[in-house]
């Protein structure tokens, strides 16, 4: 740690800033002009999503909140001048409510960020329920939404995808197999479309941070407080990235840029990258940092 480095705020920054730390606003975010754009955030009632939805009103675009809880998906929308959605985003049936309701509030869909998740824990033990509660929300819910969504997009030659993965799509996530399965799903997903669609007009972001702070971050136990916490970054910055990302065009959103200096070892040398994976493993089952 640096002691003469800035203390950040243990509350949300409303700021919004790239993964530099750079403050991003309506200038800086001019290449990618976000007035008068729809955008739907899903799971934005609280933590990345909620900071997406309010980043993105505050870049000028008109903003559909949606989240399971009501009352948090109508508390963001008020908060930013959006309109709550709330609802299920990951079966048919929910999405395609979600669709509807969101193309009548805006007309248009430009961009759709595919927020919701869950992180069930556990690894080859864990129950089929919570395997597929990962695949359904972490994954399928990705491709339901597209499905909806192409059509209109590919006639028209744009739209926008933006794919809350997590650095656990690139990496791995100890302690929790269904969500590390499903996050690699999901960036699988999100590369297939980008490849398959690009010179359609469809742009493709997959955004996967560590640790963030929020309820998701709470619920990891020891590997959450050991691995995550202490290099954990507010929502309000993951979400600055996200812009940063639209603007400069970048598939992959690190808000955490040291992920890709892991992705590219995992990528090199697996053997090495495993066993210092193992390495970590072993650290948590006897409590302590490696």
């Amino acid at each position: 740690m640096n002691p003469d480095a800035p203390v950040r705020p243990a509350g949300p920054d409303p700021t919004i800033r790239n993964h530099s730390g750079e403050v991003l606003t309506g200038q800086k975010l001019s290449g990618q002009d976000l007035t008068g754009q729809g955008v739907v955030v899903t799971g934005a009632g609280r933590g990345i999503g909620a900071a997406l939805a309010r980043a993105f009103a505050a870049a000028g675009a008109r903003v559909v909140v949606n989240d399971l809880d009501a009352a948090a998906a109508a508390a963001v929308a008020e908060e930013c001048g959006g309109v709550a959605a709330p609802g299920d985003a990951a079966g048919e049936q929910g999405l395609a409510a979600l669709v509807g309701h969101a193309r009548e509030a805006l007309g248009e869909i430009d961009v759709w960020c595919a927020n919701a998740g869950v992180a069930p824990t556990g690894g080859a033990e864990a129950p089929a329920a919570a395997w597929a509660l990962a695949w359904e929300v972490n994954v399928l819910a990705h491709v339901r939404a597209a499905d909806l969504l192409l059509p209109r997009w590919l006639e028209r030659g744009s739209g926008r995808f933006v794919a809350t993965v997590s650095a656990a799509g690139l990496l791995t996530s100890l302690g929790s197999a269904p969500y590390a399965v499903s996050k690699h799903g999901a960036l699988a997903f999100a590369e297939w479309l980008a490849a398959t669609y690009r010179h359609r007009g469809l742009r493709v972001h997959a955004v996967c941070p560590q640790g963030v702070r929020t309820d998701m971050l709470s619920s990891t136990g020891a590997m959450g407080e050991i691995l995550l916490a202490p290099t954990a970054i507010e929502a309000e910055e993951v979400a600055g990235a996200v812009l940063a990302g639209l603007r400069e065009e970048r598939f992959l959103v690190l808000p955490h840029p040291e992920v890709a200096e892991y992705y590219a070892h995992r990528a090199t040398d697996p053997d090495r990258w495993l066993g210092g994976m193992n390495k970590l493993q072993r650290a948590l089952e006897k409590g302590g940092a490696a």
